[in-house]
């Protein structure tokens, strides 16, 4: 049975509870790539039918080419790279999840506008997601402090970056561009672009899957430049989380992780405190919230603002997931709608704008399955548990990646 899900995530929410979701959040391991603002012609966007246990597919054992689209009048392209190879490892020493960051400088002298991205993750098979963040020019001496007291090449990073206040990352989230299977060179409309300030940094955020093994990796991304200019809109990145309560199947139930506690324990174990504490945040933001495959939340939009691109997340255990606006309302609009989740295909679509006004709606629904388990090799060997939010593979999101415009 689906929850009831009735407190809006906006300005009436206590700010320190936005803050630490923010936190958590801001590097969550959504897989979603950034959105494209050209418009389409539905209000709605439905994935290929495909079934869900294309999850097994086998990634390539290679870097996929790269197949440039134009570039437009102004534009120019530069690549970033992860300086050394890395290779990865559980950093707590437990689980089969690294994430890793890596600072990165594109060298810019002048403010430019990312018009459009391709991340290219050299060893796919263990790259799990790649996110690339900002880090404006009065926080790179923070950032290049973290880089300078990890071991080795770049730092821990479970949830976020670690770089900066986390205070306002829900609704101004400080991404620049994803990757994740299935992902491709993504061109923003003409006129559209995330702001890349002089003296900028990069923190490039790879999520490696250590179910695949632990050979080494040495991704990169090429920026889709031009200069900032009154021509160009600011694009901006916000996260719709809803939460994850997913019991053992009766036949489990007497397995160690098949409590709540227990399974978040873990977590935490696995994470850390900080990203472990997202299955309790999303009870105080999205609450009353009941067990069970269906899950929900529905967030109040405070100021007007612009939908021009919508992205979903899940992991293995995803069914469907689901965006709506003003959901119950006579101006309800489905504007994602992916009846069959598959985790091999999480490249976002274009949309055609929707304009949102305060006290408008904004709603995700996910649905997950534990029998999914029986038939996905990356469960092979892994005990049924009660699923919350976690960073790992194996365990599950249920995520919205809106990109905005604001007046």
């Amino acid at each position: 049975m689906a929850p009831r899900v009735s407190r809006p995530i906006g300005r009436r929410t206590p700010a320190v509870l936005l803050a630490a979701l923010a936190l958590v959040l801001t590097g969550c391991g959504s897989t979603a790539t950034h959105t494209s603002t050209s418009a389409s012609s539905g209000s709605a966007t439905r994935a290929p039918s495909s079934a869900a246990a294309s999850a097994t597919a086998q990634p390539p054992s290679a870097a996929v080419p790269v197949h440039h689209k134009p570039l437009r009048p102004g534009e120019r392209r530069l690549t970033v790279r992860m300086p050394q190879p890395y290779t990865p490892s559980a950093p707590t020493g437990v689980g089969t999840d690294d994430y890793r960051c890596f600072l990165l400088d594109p060298h810019l002298t002048r403010d430019q506008m990312i018009t459009g991205f391709n991340v290219l993750p050299q060893n796919p098979t263990v790259v799990h997601h790649v996110i690339l963040f900002r880090v404006p020019r009065n926080l790179v001496a923070q950032a290049e402090q973290k880089d300078a007291s990890a071991p080795g090449e770049g730092w821990t990073c479970f949830g976020s970056s670690g770089i900066g206040d986390s205070a306002t990352q829900i609704d101004n989230a400080p991404w620049l561009g994803a990757w994740a299977p299935g992902g491709g060179e993504q061109v923003y409309a003409k006129g559209f672009g995330e702001a890349l300030g002089a003296g900028s940094r990069i923190v490039m955020q790879v999520h490696y899957n250590l179910l695949r093994g632990s050979s080494p990796d040495q991704s990169a991304a090429e920026l889709r430049l031009a200069p900032a200019s009154k021509g160009i809109r600011e694009l901006q990145t916000q996260l719709m989380p809803a939460p994850v309560e997913l019991p053992c199947r009766p036949a489990h139930r007497s397995g160690p992780l098949c409590t709540r506690a227990a399974s978040l324990a873990d977590v935490k174990r696995r994470f850390g405190d900080g990203p472990g504490a997202t299955a309790d945040l999303l009870h105080f933001l999205c609450g009353p919230v009941h067990p069970g495959p269906v899950q929900s939340c529905t967030r109040t939009i405070m100021k007007p603002e612009t939908i021009r691109g919508v992205a979903g997340h899940m992991h293995l255990l995803g069914r469907s997931i689901k965006v709506e606006v003003n959901a119950g309302r006579p101006d309800a609009r489905t504007i994602l709608d992916i009846p069959v989740w598959n985790f091999d295909s999480q490249g976002s679509r274009p949309i055609s704008p929707v304009r949102l006004k305060p006290l408008d709606t904004v709603k995700v629904t996910c649905r997950h399955t534990q029998s999914l388990r029986d038939r996905l090799p990356s469960f092979q060997g892994q005990p049924d548990k009660y699923v919350v939010w976690g960073e790992g593979t194996t365990d599950e999101m249920c995520l919205a990646i809106l990109l905005v415009t604001r007046p």
